[in-house]
C-alpha cells in the first residue's frame, strides 16, 4: 500500500510544485484514444505517472527528443515455459522489446509438477522487474485421455487465488467438458464466476459458442480465421490475436483490427522462443505487421496497451497519463515499432536493474522418469487385410491438425514410412513414471528423410514426442533426451547432431536465453539436414499430442480424434 508521504509527493510533483524522481523530456507522447502525438515531458514518482506537461523538472532526466512514448505492452496470453527458459531470463529477454506486462499460464510446468510448479513462478512473478501476472491453470491434465505429471481440482486451486499476482482463471481449454458440464469443469467454473476465466475454443461457433459463454468466459486466442473472429467480437468475446512461434494468426486476422473493436481486441504470442525473439522481436513485431497492413497505428498500441489492461482488469495501466502506472516504452518510430528504451514501473530498465533481482532455486530436475526405450517398441502392425491408416496431417504456421490417410507398406518390422508421400512414424512416450505408454502413429508435413527429432516438450501432458524416419535413430534421440533429463534432441544416422537440455521439469534451461537461442538455432540446422521442411519443427513436434486443438492428434493412450472426442479406433 502507498504511503501518504509517498502520495503526496506524488500530487505535489504532479503540479511542478517539487522535482518527480525521472522526467522524460521533449518526448512525442501518443494518445492513444485520439490518435494525436504531443511534445511534452512525462514526471514520474515512483511506480507512477504524475503529469505530462512541457516543464517538469526531475532527480533524474532522459532526452526523449525525436523519440516517441508509447504505453508499455502487455502480452494477453503465454507460456513463459515455451520460451524454453526460466522466468527471470525471460524477464531480461523481453522487458527490452516494451513488453512490461505479460499474463501467463504455467500450464506447462502445472502439468509436470501439480501445485509445485504454479508456486515456482508465482515465487518468480515476485521477483521479475516486467509486471507478471498470472491466470491459474484450469486444465491440468487438458483431458483424461492422456497422462500427465499432475492433477489439479479445483481445491488444488483455490489456495492461490487471494495471491496479489493471481488475476482469475487459465485458458478453459476443455471446451467440450464444459458445453457436457463435467462436474470438475463446473467446480472451476462457479468457483470463478465472480473473477476472470479466459477461453480457448477453437473452431466453436453458433449455439456451441452460446453454451461456452454462458459459463461466464470471455476471452479467446484460438481463433484462426476472421469470420470465426467476427462471431466471437459479436457475442462479446474478446479476441487475442496471436502471433507466435509456432501459431501464427496476425496474417488471418489483422483485417479485424480497426477503430471499432480496437477496445475488444487485444495482443499474444501464447509460445515464443528466444532464437524467434532476437530474430523479430516480441510484440513489437506483432505491432509492426499490424500497421504495415493497414490497420490503424494508435488503434494498434491501444490493443497493444489500454485494450488489454481493461480486458484483464488491470486498472492501473495502459495510459500515459497521470496516475497510471509508469510502463512506457520509448521508441525511435511509431510505424516500424522500434524500442530504444523501457520503463518499467518508474525504473528505467538497464543490465544492471536485472541484478537487483534475487535468484528462486529451480524445480522439477527429475521429472523425466522414463526408461530407455528399444527400436522395436516403435513397430506398428497393420490391422489383418488392412495396410490404409490414418495419418495426422501438420501444416506450417498452425497448431491445427489435419486428418488424412496413407496406404503404406509392411514388412516384418510392422507398417512402414512412405518418403515419396512424405509420411513419418510418430510416437509419445509417457515420461512422469506412471504407466509407460506409448502411443504410435504416422505424420506427414515434416519432410524427414532420415533420422529423428525427438522432445519432452509435449503439450499439454509433456510426455516425450519423436517423429522420424528409422526406429533406431527415433529410440536414439529419445534415450538421449532421457539423459539429458529432458530437452530437443536430433539423431540421424546413428549420431546425435544437435541437443538442448530442458532439465527444469523437461521444459526449460537454466541458461542464459542468448545460449538457448544459439542451441536452437543449431537445432533447426541439424533438423534442415534431416530435410525437415518446417520453419519451427521442435514446436511444431510439441503440438502433435495436444488433444484440445482440431483435429488428429496422438497421445501416450493412442490416436485420438478431437472432433469426436474420442480414439480413433
Amino acid at each position: 500500500m502507498i504511503s501518504t508521504e509517498v502520495l503526496t509527493r506524488m500530487i505535489m510533483a504532479g503540479q511542478g510544485k517539487e522535482p518527480a524522481d525521472l522526467v522524460i523530456k521533449n518526448i512525442g507522447l501518443l494518445d492513444i484514444i485520439t490518435g494525436q502525438v504531443t511534445v511534452t515531458d512525462i514526471a514520474i514518482v515512483g511506480d507512477r505517472i504524475v503529469g505530462t506537461h512541457e516543464t517538469y523538472e526531475g532527480k533524474v532526466t532522459i532526452d526523449g527528443t525525436g523519440r516517441f512514448a508509447v504505453p508499455g505492452f502487455i502480452d494477453t496470453h503465454l507460456h513463459i515455459e515455451s520460451s524454453l527458459v526460466t522466468p527471470h531470463e525471460f524477464d531480461r529477454c523481453v522487458l527490452p522489446y516494451g513488453v512490461t506486462t505479460v499474463l501467463c499460464d504455467p500450464h506447462e510446468i502445472a502439468n509436470v509438477l501439480g501445485s509445485e510448479g504454479i508456486q515456482y513462478f508465482l515465487d518468480s512473478a515476485e521477483q521479475t522487474i516486467m509486471d507478471v501476472r498470472i491466470n491459474l491453470s484450469s486444465c491440468v491434465p487438458a483431458t483424461p485421455f492422456e497422462t500427465a505429471g499432475a492433477q489439479l481440482e479445483i481445491e488444488d486451486l483455490l489456495p492461490f487465488r487471494s495471491h496479489h499476482k493471481v488475476v482469475g482463471l487459465a485458458e478453459m481449454m476443455n471446451f467440450p467438458g464444459v458445453l457436457n458440464a463435467d462436474p470438475g469443469i463446473m467446480a472451476k467454473l462457479i468457483a470463478y464466476q465472480d473473477g476472470h476465466i479466459d477461453g480457448h475454443a477453437p473452431l466453436l461457433l453458433g449455439l456451441g459458442l452460446n453454451g461456452y459463454l454462458a459459463a461466464g468466459i470471455r476471452t479467446d486466442h484460438e481463433a484462426t480465421s476472421a469470420a470465426e473472429a467476427r462471431e466471437k467480437l459479436r457475442k462479446g468475446m474478446a479476441i487475442l490475436i496471436r502471433e507466435g512461434s509456432v501459431s501464427k494468426d496476425l496474417e488471418a486476422l489483422a483485417e479485424i483490427l480497426d477503430e471499432n473493436t480496437s477496445s475488444f481486441v487485444a495482443l499474444c504470442t501464447d509460445d515464443r522462443n528466444p532464437l524467434d525473439i532476437a530474430e523479430e522481436g516480441h510484440l513489437d513485431s506483432s505491432i509492426r505487421r499490424l500497421i504495415a497492413r493497414g490497420c490503424p497505428l494508435h488503434h494498434v498500441y491501444r490493443a497493444a496497451s489500454h485494450s488489454a489492461a481493461r480486458i484483464f482488469g488491470l486498472k492501473d495501466r495502459g495510459i500515459l497519463g497521470s496516475g497510471y502506472r509508469a510502463d512506457i516504452a520509448i521508441l525511435d518510430s511509431l510505424e516500424d515499432c522500434r524500442v530504444s528504451d523501457v520503463i518499467s514501473a518508474g525504473r528505467l530498465v538497464t543490465p544492471e536493474l536485472f541484478d537487483t533481482r534475487n535468484p528462486v532455486a529451480p524445480v522439477g530436475l527429475t521429472s523425466v522418469k522414463a526408461k530407455p526405450i528399444a527400436a522395436d517398441a516403435f513397430i506398428t502392425e497393420p490391422k489383418p487385410g488392412q495396410n490404409r491408416v490414418p495419418v495426422i496431417g501438420v501444416k506450417p504456421g498452425l497448431i491445427l491438425t489435419f486428418r488424412e490417410e496413407a496406404a503404406l507398406a509392411s514388412t516384418d518390422f510392422g507398417l512402414q514410412p512412405d518418403f515419396e508421400e512424405d509420411v513419418i512414424k510418430v510416437a509419445v512416450i509417457e515420461r512422469h513414471g506412471k504407466n509407460g505408454n506409448i502411443g504410435r502413429s504416422f505424420v506427414k508435413g515434416f519432410g524427414l528423410k532420415r533420422g529423428a527429432i525427438a522432445s519432452s516438450v509435449g503439450h499439454d501432458s509433456h510426455n516425450i514426442t519423436v517423429v522420424g524416419a528409422t526406429d533406431a535413430d527415433m529410440a536414439l534421440a529419445v534415450n538421449r533426451l532421457i539423459e539429458l533429463g529432458g530437452g530437443f534432441v536430433v539423431a540421424n544416422e546413428g549420431q546425435i547432431t544437435a541437443e538442448l537440455a530442458l532439465p527444469i521439469a523437461g521444459l526449460m534451461s537454466p541458461k542464459p536465453f542468448e545460449e538457448v537461442a544459439h542451441d536452437l538455432h543449431i537445432l533447426r540446422e541439424a533438423a534442415k539436414v534431416l530435410d525437415c521442411v518446417l520453419p519451427e519443427p521442435f514446436l511444431q513436434v510439441a503440438f502433435l499430442a495436444l488433444p484440445v486443438i482440431p483435429h488428429l492428434k496422438l497421445t501416450d493412450r493412442g490416436l485420438f480424434d478431437v472432433d469426436k472426442f474420442d480414439f480413433v479406433d
